[in-house]
């Protein structure tokens, strides 16, 4: 499982739980920067989709067929893409929530918009932890769990501001437009009513991509539906694992 921008290893924290109660294997981790990863120079989505093979090859490397389920919220979401076109073999089912296939164009409004309106407040000296108390309830739907927003912004405090400016600088350069029709596991498409940062139509577009992929939309949740809405998340999930077989490459 695969945290966002703002996230790390204990945004899935109910989805650790209820999945292993369920006889999952779950794991959780930490993006190079976040907790206790080291940080990759360059940022870039290439660096960290090589930690994340990586760290997929050292969990399963005594399977019979290595590889796992792989699970990517919003930016997660883009570092997942990344993995399943670099190494389609590793990934046997994927998940993709409240993410697109590409950022966008650099210098385009909405983006310059975006990266600006989470740069500026670092640049005057407010604290991850001021900006999580503004930045997460924005990002909610109305029906969110508000255990699960407060939980979502003691993530987003955590982030090493350096990190999360690196993090932001490469979300720029994200584009994953052209592979997503080339996706062959099995692919579930997770989108929030009142995401403002990967709307249902943009996920719906990219559910339209992906060949055989399933797209599931929670009313009255925001971008952070696993944590906004964790139990109708893990019941979908875990419907999903189970019900689909794994990808079997030819």
């Amino acid at each position: 499982m695969l945290h966002g921008i703002g996230g790390g290893h204990l945004a899935f924290a109910p989805q650790l739980e209820t999945l292993a109660q369920a006889g999952f294997r779950a794991v959780s981790w930490d993006m190079p920067g976040y907790g206790h990863s080291d940080p990759i120079e360059p940022y870039t989505f290439k660096g960290l989709a090589e930690k994340c093979i990586e760290l997929i090859q050292g969990l399963t490397h005594t399977a019979s067929r290595p590889g796992v389920s792989l699970v990517g919220h919003s930016m997660g979401g883009m570092v997942a893409q990344e993995v399943v076109a670099r190494r389609p073999d590793l990934v046997h089912r994927l998940v993709l929530c409240g993410t697109s296939g590409a950022f966008g164009k650099p210098d385009g409004d909405w983006q310059q918009s975006f990266v600006a309106s989470r740069m500026a407040p670092l640049q005057a000296g407010t604290t991850m932890a001021e900006l999580a108390a503004t930045l997460v309830p924005s990002m909610a739907g109305p029906k969110a769990l508000p255990e699960g927003l407060r939980l979502a912004e003691h993530c987003m405090a955590q982030v090493s501001p350096a990190t999360y400016r690196r993090a932001l600088e490469a979300l720029v350069g994200f584009n994953r437009q052209e592979s997503l029709g080339l996706i062959a596991a099995p692919t579930l498409l997770i989108a929030g009513e009142h995401d403002p940062n990967a709307p249902p139509k943009v996920m719906q577009r990219m559910a339209e991509r992906i060949p055989g992929s399933r797209y599931v939309e929670f009313s009255g949740i925001g971008h952070l539906m696993n944590l906004e809405a964790p139990d109708d998340f893990d019941q979908t999930l875990i419907e999903f694992l189970r019900e689909t077989p794994q990808h079997r490459l030819h």
